[in-house]
């Protein structure tokens, strides 16, 4: 039997390592490509897993794509693929240079970067907000002076995880959403695109679609409910699936979400779209993601639908079809533990214990670190997950185990005993 080969681009954090987990399950070998800064990051278990491995930088873009085709024809690769925004575009290019299934490269910055985005929305008649892409702060003054609508929402270019996001209220606060909006730093040392949106702020209800989609053609796994912090940041303290909407809003989402999955050259892999539906029903398409939701969906997936989301990932970048018919129907959500006072984190305790109803824990900061509080979503703790037979008995179980967890943070200070020295 001919062994398969597989080349992940980044094994970093907790989707990579559940897709290279899935991999190994299926008796494949598993290649990486990373930096060596990150590389030296990589636990013993993950290298033991490891069939291969090549090390470049992300940062030199063409260089990269070169590294990483030449080693994938030397070893024979057969499939391509990430769970890391950043290098979507590079899988894209890679795929196609391979001739394996992958995404349209032509567009393969337009899930990435807002401002490309924005462009193909319009182009194939997405629903989207309204858009003003400005370079510098007297464009943007300028912008203020014509009668700009607010609240608005700015944003830069290319970031991710809501970094640089504002919601702002009025003129006085644009300057300041504007440098905030200039300040997130690409991931591997990347130059991110200056340019910042100023879109229409849109009232509703938030949610994402998670999609794969193969030779063109798209399977909506289910709807995820968004949970939100209200104010100047947006930062996602929960989500909870599957999200059951009435079904010709169903469908109204779905052709939304179709268009822009075309839009942004999705032809074979996995989508994660959010959207706004409003008070009036009107799904509007925030932005999308050429990749599996992060905030551990696809973890929630498994357990409510029983869809194996990184099995899935590897039958659609091998070419084969894919497993996405539900085999359970329960619900799942997720709860973040978040600080929204900055300084260092002194007491992190209550946290529930893993049982079947709570079948993942996770803690990201350790006691004595730094905490930014609620600005993006780098600004979590850690979190838990709940699972069960409905919406209703998970959610109020989930809100009692959050009830229950301690959070100390100490403002650092001058004479704080908590400053290195």
């Amino acid at each position: 039997m001919t062994t398969v080969r597989v080349l992940v681009i980044e094994a970093a954090g907790p989707e990579s390592a559940a897709l290279v987990e899935a991999a190994t399950a299926c008796g494949y070998q598993v290649h990486v490509v990373t930096q060596p800064d990150r590389f030296a990051t990589y636990s013993a278990e993950l290298r033991t897993a490891l069939s291969g491995w090549l090390l470049t930088h992300f940062s030199q873009p063409e260089q990269a794509l070169h590294d990483v085709i030449g080693y994938a024809r030397r070893v024979g690769i057969d499939a391509v693929l990430t769970t890391n925004e950043y290098l979507t575009p590079l899988v894209a290019n890679v795929c196609a240079a391979l001739g394996l299934p992958g995404n349209d490269p032509a567009l393969a910055t337009t899930a990435r970067n807002k401002a490309d985005m924005v462009r193909e929305f319009v182009r194939r008649g997405v629903t989207a907000p309204r858009t003003h892409i400005v370079e510098r702060e007297d464009e943007l003054l300028g912008l203020c002076a014509t009668g700009l609508t607010f609240p608005c929402v700015v944003k830069p270019a290319e970031a991710a995880g809501s970094a640089g996001v504002t919601v702002v209220r009025d003129a006085a606060e644009m300057v300041t959403a504007f440098e905030a909006a200039q300040e997130p730093r690409g991931m591997y040392g990347m130059l991110l695109d200056a340019r910042v949106l100023v879109q229409e702020y849109i009232e509703g209800t938030e949610y994402s679609v998670e999609s794969i989609t193969q030779n063109g053609a798209s399977t909506h796994l289910c709807l995820t409910r968004k949970t939100v912090t209200a104010g100047t940041h947006r930062v996602e303290l929960g989500h909870g699936l599957p999200a059951h909407l009435p079904p010709d809003v169903q469908r109204a989402v779905r052709q939304e979400v179709n268009r822009a999955i075309a839009a942004a050259g999705i032809r074979n892999g996995a989508a994660h779209t959010e959207v706004m539906l409003t008070p009036d029903g009107r799904c509007v398409v925030i932005e999308i993601g050429a990749r599996i939701g992060a905030g551990q969906i696809g973890v929630l997936i498994q357990h409510a639908l029983g869809i194996d989301p990184w099995a899935a990932c590897l039958d659609t970048a091998l070419g084969r079809p894919a497993r996405l018919a539900p085999t359970r129907s329960s619900y799942a959500t997720v709860r973040f533990l978040v600080s929204h006072q900055a300084g260092r984190l002194v007491t992190l305790s209550g946290l529930p214990e893993l049982s079947p109803r709570v079948p993942v824990v996770r803690v990201r900061k350790a006691i004595g670190e730094a905490v930014s509080g609620v600005k993006d979503n780098a600004a979590r703790l850690g979190s838990f997950v709940v699972v069960g037979p409905d919406r209703e008995s998970v959610d109020d179980y989930a809100d009692h185990l959050l009830g229950q967890v301690r959070i100390r943070v100490e403002p650092i200070t001058p004479n704080s005993p908590w400053i290195d020295r």
